[in-house]
């Protein structure tokens, strides 16, 4: 049986929880994952979890705050005016804090999300750091197959 190495293609099931215990992804009982490592797929930090489990292998590790996701960057914390949103969506839309938004990247890059953290009169406040950015992550991964 091989080994994982960097750029292995990977059959997997695997669940990433926040410090919590609260189940952030989870492919355990669904369809396993398929990727290759070193495409982005998956956070360095975790891709190095994986490097030296053999196929078939079950594993769970526990990462350091901000060591799979990064630290939270405060300068990712932005105030998105009322009536931007109103150009960009339905000018009727009803926020509440929590909500998740989807915005289009600048000249039709990939989309990103930010969670709204405060309401105001004029403008909502936005995170757009991942949710487990700056959290502890608990990593469990069965290996299905490695090629």
């Amino acid at each position: 049986m091989n080994p994982v190495a960097n750029e292995s293609f990977l059959t997997l099931h695997y669940r990433l929880c926040g410090p919590d215990g609260a189940v952030f992804l989870d492919t355990f009982g669904a369809k396993p994952a398929t990727l290759s490592l070193g495409r982005g797929e998956l956070t360095p930090a975790i891709e190095a979890c994986l490097i030296g489990l053999s196929e078939g292998q079950r594993a769970r590790f526990e990462l350091e705050p901000g060591a799979a996701f990064g630290a939270r960057n405060p300068q990712l914390l932005q105030h998105v005016g009322r009536d931007v949103l109103a150009r960009l969506g339905d000018p009727d839309a009803q926020y509440e804090v929590g909500d998740v938004l989807h915005f289009g990247a600048p000249e039709g890059g990939s989309a990103y999300a930010g969670v709204i953290r405060e309401l105001g009169a004029n403008s909502l406040l936005f995170d757009f750091n991942h949710p487990l950015a700056g959290c502890a992550v608990s990593f469990e991964v069965q290996l299905i197959g490695v090629l």
